[in-house]
């Protein structure tokens, strides 16, 4: 028991540490980095450990940092634990239970009061279902490379690997799943969520011509996930891509590379003001996946709403409405604006949405917030609209 009682009080010691930049993951890579004397078993149960805590999101902040930190664990976890065992056996006998039961355990926590922000969410958002969703651990999701379907499932059977086809091309893990050396990363699979992968269902939507050099930009590339995605909808488009971030461009660069996808042109670009020109405009389908809140996507870094504040909603609603009345201006006549978010909040979706309709010569095709808290999945909206 000692053992495990140090493993809380090292988790106790990096979440009065840890501010909530960078990502906790990235936070706790670089502790243990510095704290060598820790071993895998180690490092995984204090990691748990800190993820219990934020799970409650902003829920009973009374309690005590140990005490947020096992009932986290125990409503999280669906298998017996060890930290448990020893510490909350009581609980531990109850954990493969389902989540109402575990929460009949412990009273004192309110589901409601984890997400607090449930006057500011889209419309379609359950939430209490998606507050729930912070006590489930989100499952791994992967895209699968065109062509390479058989090879996959061939390399994960063989590998004794478990794994759920969710559809022809998506497939589900558990979260902590390896897959780095049973398959060819960007190659054969890319990482990518669940809805991030259904948006996909736009791309197509406003491409239904799928002509060669149809010309695409994904204005915010980030990762470049849609851009992977885009170019393996349409055959022989033009891609452009670019990001605020030049390290950013540097890390999709690669990635493309891996992926072999090699006909596009990259640049590094600040949105929020009009920029000066834009190689290769204009497009036939312009990818905005603002930057935002991340709200969709809490459960799977809940460190993120424990420390997110209201106003923080309204920052970001005015960068992705500068953002996209700046990128929209450069889509042709007759075609189409796909904007995207991995956010819940009204401000961030629907009142964008507003914004675009008001203030350019779009018209909505469709939008629809894509939910993915009952499914294990990110959250995310999409709207596509037709330039006029």
């Amino acid at each position: 028991m000692s053992r495990f009682h140090s493993h809380i009080n090292t988790a106790k010691k990096i979440i009065e540490t840890y501010k909530g930049e960078p990502p906790l993951a990235a936070f706790l890579k670089n502790f243990f980095a510095a704290e060598k004397k820790y071993g895998g078993k180690d490092r995984k149960n204090i990691s748990s450990l800190c993820y219990s805590y934020y799970r409650l999101g902003k829920a009973v902040l009374n309690l005590s940092s140990e005490d947020r930190m096992l009932t986290g664990l125990f409503l999280a976890e669906e298998k017996p634990n060890d930290i448990l065992a020893a510490i909350k056996p009581e609980w531990n006998e109850l954990i493969a239970n389902d989540l109402s039961k575990k929460l009949e355990a412990v009273p004192s926590i309110k589901v409601g009061e984890i997400f607090p922000f449930t006057h500011e969410v889209s419309a379609g958002v359950d939430p209490v279902s998606f507050a729930q969703s912070f006590l489930n651990k989100p499952k791994l999701f992967i895209r699968i490379r065109p062509g390479k379907k058989a090879l996959v499932v061939k390399k994960l059977n063989d590998a004794g690997v478990a794994f759920e086809e969710v559809n022809e091309t998506c497939i589900a893990f558990t979260n902590a799943t390896r897959l780095e050396d049973i398959l060819l990363l960007h190659k054969e699979y890319v990482v990518q969520d669940l809805n991030s992968q259904n948006a996909g269902a736009f791309i197509e939507m406003a491409t239904v011509v799928k002509n060669p050099g149809t010309r695409v930009w994904d204005c915010c590339a980030a990762s470049g996930g849609k851009s992977i995605m885009a170019a393996d909808l349409i055959p022989e488009l033009h891609l452009t891509v670019s990001d605020v971030r030049r390290s950013i461009i540097h890390n999709l660069e690669q990635r493309f590379k891996d992926a072999a996808i090699k006909n596009y042109n990259s640049f590094v670009t600040d949105l929020t003001a009009p920029p000066a020109s834009i190689p290769n405009a204009p497009f036939d389908l312009v990818i905005c996946d603002a930057p935002c809140s991340g709200s969709g996507t809490w459960s799977r870094t809940p460190e993120q709403l424990f420390f997110f504040t209201k106003d923080k909603i309204n920052h970001y609603a005015d960068l992705q409405k500068r953002i996209a009345l700046n990128a929209v201006k450069q889509v042709k006549k007759g075609g189409h604006f796909l904007y995207i978010t991995c956010s819940v909040f009204k401000k961030e979706n629907e009142d964008i949405v507003e914004a675009l309709l008001n203030q350019s010569s779009l018209q909505l095709v469709k939008q629809e917030l894509l939910a993915g808290y009952d499914k294990r999945a990110d959250s995310m909206f999409a709207a596509l609209f037709k330039a006029g």
